[in-house]
């Protein structure tokens, strides 16, 4: 079968940095919708378009095509006070304010005397990345993932 529109695609893959430095092994394969639903970068699922089983591609991504450019106003400085005082440089949150919800994961960067520093960018943002895969599944999406816009697991819809 070959991958296209509708068909839950999985690899066996692992992501470099441009220095040839290893991001993520990819210890774990990597199982997502393809056609558009997000689930995997664009130009992955561009360059995977018509493979089948067995087919090992390499993408080299620049930053706009994987996780942005490197965004210095996402960097802010907060008073200490308004954190915990068992937080630590590599701890993650997002922000709450009243009524509204902000998606954006912080990191936690610096801490130094009464202030923390703060950074909304992800972590490989300003990037360019190699990404190396080789098909391992391709099979139709069902109905219901087709619906819902991602894969379930092996025994049915298992979230939510």
């Amino acid at each position: 079968m070959q991958i296209g529109q509708d068909t839950v695609v999985t690899l066996k893959y692992s992501v470099k940095d441009s220095d040839g430095e290893v991001v993520d092994e990819g210890n774990m394969p990597l199982t997502y919708l393809h056609g558009g639903y997000h689930g995997i970068f664009l130009r992955i699922e561009e360059e995977l378009e018509g493979k089948t089983v067995g087919t090992a591609i390499e993408v080299k991504l620049q930053p706009e095509d994987a996780f942005g450019e490197y965004d210095a106003d996402l960097v802010t400085v907060e008073p200490r006070d308004l954190f915990p005082d068992n937080i630590e440089v590599g701890m993650q949150f997002e922000r709450a304010t009243e009524g509204e919800a902000d998606e954006t994961l912080y990191t936690i960067t610096d801490i130094a005397n009464d202030k923390v520093v703060v950074d909304g960018n992800h972590p490989l943002a300003g990037a360019a990345l190699v990404f190396s895969c080789a098909v391992t599944e391709v099979r139709a999406a069902s109905a219901e993932e087709i619906t819902h816009g991602h894969v379930h697991g092996p025994d049915g819809h298992n979230h939510h």
